[in-house]
């Protein structure tokens, strides 16, 4: 069986940053596709960022998050991990990591229907 959980929540002021970790385990952590949504209040689930399984070299962001966020992987420690960098408040959202250990790419990686295992998501606060 499959276990994701996230951590690194929390609140920040705009402009501030903070860094997420996620681990999946039950299966050889480099096998896992990564990626992370967020859900605010009201709001659909939104696609944030993805990493490739393997060596995660491949990596791809949501417009919102493109040049302020950073998704990285360590397998050795099997953690996955999102740098969130000057924060707005409109990031402000429970952020979920999801996993899915196919082989190949996942194409439509934004969709959260194509991810297999979630975790139960971490908060991230941004005040004004």
């Amino acid at each position: 069986q499959v276990q994701v959980v996230e951590s690194g929540g929390g609140l920040v002021q705009s402009g501030g940053s903070l860094r997420l970790s996620c681990t999946a385990s039950g299966r050889s952590f480099s096998t896992y596709h990564m990626a992370w949504f967020r859900q605010a209040p009201g709001k659909e689930r939104e696609f944030v960022a993805y990493i490739k399984s393997g060596d995660g070299r491949w990596t791809t962001y949501s417009t919102s998050a493109n040049g302020r966020f950073n998704i990285s992987r360590d397998n050795a420690k099997e953690m996955v991990h999102l740098q969130m960098n000057t924060l707005k408040p409109e990031d402000s959202a429970i952020y979920c990591c999801a996993a899915d250990s196919r082989p190949g790419y996942i194409w439509n990686y934004a969709s959260p229907e194509e991810y297999s295992y979630w975790g139960q998501g971490t908060q991230v606060t941004v005040s004004s």
